[in-house]
């Protein structure tokens, strides 16, 4: 891919820092991004990977947008009440950044759709809001060998990691969450709340983790899952080992 004047311009300030250049940013133009969810993390997931030149997003989910989203979902207004989340997400695009192909679904990813949605994508970002999507997406990812940057956000509580093969040399996310909570053990945003800039916050990292994933600079959170407290300023950087025991991904290495 050739950038042209245009293109130069509007991704200049990628291309000025020394581990993009060109040649990353042409990289970035020809990448595939499935986004799952378009709510308070996808939001900014999707907002920051647009401007950032990435060529191909796929954004799902089955949600319409609702008055009380818009506390913390900024890439919809309150014109877009009533609308599915990924089209009031491409319109949003394709206002932001024309050189992005987007591709909205307006479905809930699920053990029938995860393969095919998941492999024809570089990099997977889960946005979600509820543990089974979360471990459908896990487990695929895994399972196709592909990069995978989750989050998940409620209070004033947030957390993100990065979950890769990568020649087997990293824990999958069995090793560290075995089992799928019960109902009983589930916190969410809709019962206890969340502060709306904690979205914004963690979404911006997984962006940020994306780009550096897909051009492989920098240091990866891959093995790692940072938490973050934001009520109390705190910030906790934990390592996940790889668990020998696993009856997930051993039968993958």
């Amino acid at each position: 891919m050739t950038l042209t004047d245009l293109k130069l311009e509007r991704y200049s300030r990628n291309i000025l820092l020394p581990e993009i250049g060109g040649k990353g940013q042409e990289k970035l133009l020809e990448s595939k991004v499935l986004v799952i969810g378009a709510g308070g993390l996808g939001s900014p997931v999707i907002m920051y990977l647009s401007a950032a030149g990435i060529g191909n997003i796929t954004v799902i989910d089955h949600d319409k947008v609702e008055l009380s989203n818009l506390q913390r979902q900024i890439i919809h207004n309150t014109e877009n009440i009533g609308i599915y989340k990924t089209d009031s997400a491409a319109s949003f695009i394709n206002r932001l950044n024309p050189d992005i192909k987007i591709n909205s679904i307006n479905k809930k990813i699920n053990i029938e759709n995860a393969d095919k949605l998941i492999s024809d994508h570089d990099i997977i970002v889960d946005g979600s809001d509820n543990f089974e999507t979360r471990y459908i997406v896990a487990d695929t990812s895994f399972k196709k060998d592909k990069i995978l940057i989750a989050a998940a956000i409620t209070k004033y509580e947030g957390q993100i990691s990065t979950w890769k093969r990568k020649n087997n040399k990293y824990p999958c996310f069995r090793c560290l969450f075995p089992n799928q909570p019960n109902n009983s053990q589930i916190i969410n945003c809709s019962n206890n709340g969340v502060i709306g800039s904690l979205g914004g916050f963690l979404g911006s990292l997984q962006a940020t983790e994306v780009v550096k994933e897909i051009l492989e600079i920098g240091q990866s959170l891959a093995g790692y899952i940072n938490l973050y407290d934001v009520l109390n300023n705190n910030f906790r950087k934990i390592k996940v080992n790889i668990d020998p025991n696993c009856t997930f991904c051993n039968e993958y290495r």
